[in-house]
């Protein structure tokens, strides 16, 4: 399936990520509270490039990736979103992922980035349930999935050699709650 960008919700649009959004991208990764789950020993302009240069072999690879997330009122890019396949416990799910630049947190756009991505996933057949990997201690992300109709179904899933907590929606639970 072609992975396509340009979705929109009443206040986001989504566009592919391009190597010109590392300046953009530069006040997210500048953040030690908004990437205290995501840094690693690397510098903010090194964990800003392997955002892009990561996204962007998803991309090539078919592995789908996150978008760029642009207010529809300002044309600002606040955060990426999206669905991207990853490997948890060996099997192979669909994620969708989520972070935003910590001056739009509280705001709800990212619930509203997840919402539209998990039904776009859902809408084009991706998968038969979604998934949101989250650090154990990431208590605004955990309360995204929530949000997002998903629920906690382990706390000891290893992704990237690490233990994540994992939360998912399954197509049946989707339905169910579209048609409430």
């Amino acid at each position: 399936m072609e992975y396509k960008d340009g979705l929109e919700t009443e206040r986001l649009i989504t566009r592919f990520v391009t190597p010109d959004d590392l300046p953009a991208w530069m006040e997210y990764c500048n953040d030690p509270i908004a990437t205290t789950f995501t840094k690693r020993d690397e510098t903010p302009e090194e964990l800003a490039q392997r955002f892009i240069d990561f996204t962007l072999k998803r991309y090539a690879e078919g592995l789908y990736g996150l978008q760029a997330l642009i207010t529809m009122d300002t044309g600002e890019h606040i955060g990426m979103c999206g669905i991207m396949v990853q490997e948890v416990n060996g099997m192979q799910e669909i994620e969708v992922g989520y972070h935003l630049i910590r001056r739009h947190w509280g705001k709800g756009y990212a619930t509203e980035a997840a919402q539209m991505f998990r039904n776009y996933g859902f809408e084009n057949n991706v998968a038969e349930s979604i998934i949101s990997i989250i650090h154990p201690l990431n208590v605004q992300s955990k309360a995204v999935a929530l949000r997002n109709g998903m629920q906690l179904v382990e706390t000891n899933a290893i992704f990237r050699e690490r233990e994540y907590h994992l939360y998912r929606i399954t197509r049946k639970e989707w339905e169910t709650r579209r048609s409430a």
